[in-house]
Formats: structure tokens, sequence, C-alpha cells
């Protein structure tokens, strides 16, 4: 009787032949390819896109708004649904193309309705040690949304200027974003300060998101310190800090020219906010590293609700007390608390500051 416990030659020959151990390996390499980085690429792309078509200048925002879901949700059906993926991926990266093409042909404009705080740009002639700054900012405020614009021109001797104090002002209860400025000191008690800022249409909001994608112009508004400063102090209630720093005169000076030289660049070729890369701190960062030496990249130049921390720890903000005593004696509100109309506002934020 034959033993069945043990295959025969035939069972053997009608076997289906064992799948190569480098085949597997390579299988599983494809499912992680796939895994791992075509479909978050995949994804990236279809989210960079809508968000593309949501903040891009086609017309009424519920047809860009629709026209984001109908890209997002008209892909995801089709990877859902379509068994040819590659040809699907490869639509997605046609349209990606068009909306990238169409993005990257979306240009700046000084030529919209403004709102009213950054309506108007500021800019400045330099003749020998003299500037003239045209448009400084410095509206009459009532409340922080009842105002009347005014601007004024003046002329600044450089051989006046002495000290530049750095500003951050927190709109609302977290630590990690603040919004910054630099304040220029001249003799006799006069102060010019710098805010770069969006620069949005009548009634548009803002949002994190939409500078990212080119949604809002950028300004550097020049004001009077009774404008920008007491605005965020004694108006909209922000909490403000004002820190002397160690710069010489001469240092001083750079700063502000190189400062108006990127006024100007932009009041003859308007460019785009980007919340990353051209905001309050990150566009005043390559005027500051003119004069402090470059440093290796920190989180804190992004979240810059503590880069007076940084600016402690390297030694351009003037204090020999430790940091906490240093925050404290410059939290300015506490000296114009109830004085909102009080005409010798640059004098009343400095106390701390009156030997300088």
């Amino acid at each position: 009787m034959e033993d069945s416990s043990h295959p025969t030659v035939a069972s053997k020959a009608c076997a289906p032949p064992a799948e190569p151990r480098q085949s597997k390996v390579r299988k599983v390499l494809r499912i992680l390819l796939i895994v791992l980085v075509i479909l978050p690429v995949l994804v990236l792309i279809g989210l960079w896109s809508a968000l593309a078509i949501h903040f891009s200048n086609l017309p009424s925002q519920g047809f860009r708004t629709a026209l984001a879901w109908v890209f997002v949700l008209g892909f995801g059906t089709a990877f859902a649904f379509i068994n040819n993926r590659r040809r699907t991926a490869l639509y997605l990266m046609a349209a990606f193309g068009i909306v990238l093409a169409l993005w990257l042909m979306k240009l700046p404009s000084h030529d919209r309705d403004w709102d009213p705080f950054v309506a108007v740009l500021p800019s400045a002639t330099i003749a020998g040690d003299l500037v003239t700054v045209r448009n400084i900012r410095n509206f009459e405020y009532r409340t922080a949304e009842d105002f009347t614009p005014r601007y004024y021109d003046k002329i600044f001797d450089l051989r006046e200027i002495r000290t530049v104090d750095f500003i951050m002002a927190y709109w609302g209860p977290g630590e990690a974003i603040t919004h910054t400025m630099l304040s220029f000191g001249f003799n006799g008690g006069e102060y010019l300060t710098v805010s770069v800022e969006i620069r949005p249409e009548r009634g548009e909001p803002y949002t994190a998101l939409g500078g990212l994608f080119k949604k809002y112009e950028l300004i550097h508004i020049l004001g009077d310190e009774r404008d920008l400063i007491r605005l965020r102090t004694n108006f909209r209630n922000e909490r403000v800090y004002l820190y002397p720093t160690r710069s010489p005169p001469e240092d001083v000076r750079t700063l502000f020219l190189d400062i108006i030289g990127r006024i100007n660049e932009i009041a003859a070729n308007p460019e785009f906010y980007n919340t990353l890369a051209q905001n309050c701190f990150t566009s005043l960062a390559p005027s500051i590293r003119k004069i402090r030496p470059p440093r290796p990249f920190d989180i804190r130049l992004l979240l810059n609700g503590y880069i007076d921390r940084m600016g402690y720890e390297n030694g351009w903000i003037d204090s020999d007390d430790s940091f906490e005593v240093t925050r404290k004696r410059h939290h300015i509100n506490q000296y114009v608390e109830g004085k909102p109309y009080a005409p010798n506002f640059s004098q009343l934020i400095r106390p701390h500051l009156a030997n300088r």
C-alpha cells in the first residue's frame, strides 16, 4: 500500500513554485514607497493646490472655496474608484502644474482698496546726513477702531541718531507669537518707529494660512510712537515690551539706512507678505544681521514670542539683570495705563531709561 503521508513525485511537480525571497522584498519596498512617500506627496500636493485655489484672486470667495472642495473631493474620489491609479496620479500632477503656474503668475500690487490703517506707503530720500521721511503715520485715536488718519513728513539728521529699541506686542493670551517693531531714537527725545505688517484690503480679515499663499501685500509702516506703540498699549490693550539694545550709534545708523532702503524698494516694487519668510520679524532680520553677527538657526526666529529671551542671551538687549527682572521692568503698559492722551508718551514709556 502506498504511504499517503509522503508527497509523491507527481504532487511535487504540481505544487506552485515558491516565491523568491528577493521578489518578496521588492514587493514590501514598493508598498513602503507608496505608503510613506508617494501617498503623502500626493496628499500634500492636493492640499496645497486646494489652499492655493481658496486664497487665489479668482472672483468671489464662495466660488474659490467651492472650486477648492471640488479639487480635493474630485481627486479623492478618483483614487478611490479608478483602478488605474498611476494615470490618476499623472492627472493630479498636471492639475497641480496648472494651479502652480497660476499661483506663480499672481503678482503683488499697490493699486487696491486698502484698509485705512495701511492705505499710505512711506518713502524717504537721502541727501548726505539728512533723511527726509514722507508719510509718517500719526493717527489720532478715540478707540482702536475710531480714529482720524494723519501723516506728516520730517527731516532726520543721521548725525543725531543714537539708539534703537526692540518692541514686542502680544495681542493674544499665548506667548509663542508676538508682533515686533523697532524704534529709532534721536537727540532731543525724538523717535521714529518701524512696523512690518500685512497690507489687507478694506474689510479683509487676516489668516496665517492666507499669508502663505500670497493673500496680502507687505508694508513697512513708519510711525510716531504715539501711534504705533500707544495703539497697542492703550487702545488694543496688548501686552507691550520695549527693550533698549546694545547698539552703538554707528550701528544704529547702518540699521536705519538699511531699513529705509527696504522701504523705498517696496514703494517702487510691491512685495507679498509671507507668514514665515516675510513677517514682522523675519522681514527685519536681514537688516539686523547687518549689525549683529549671524547665528545658527533658532526656532525662536519663527516662534518670535520668545525672541526677547534670545536677544537677552546673545547680549543684544541691554541689561545686566536676570531675564525675568529685565522683562518685568520693560513691560511698558504699567507706565502709561490710564494715560492714553499724554503728550510726552515716549518719555512716559521710558522712566527706567531716563539717563539714556
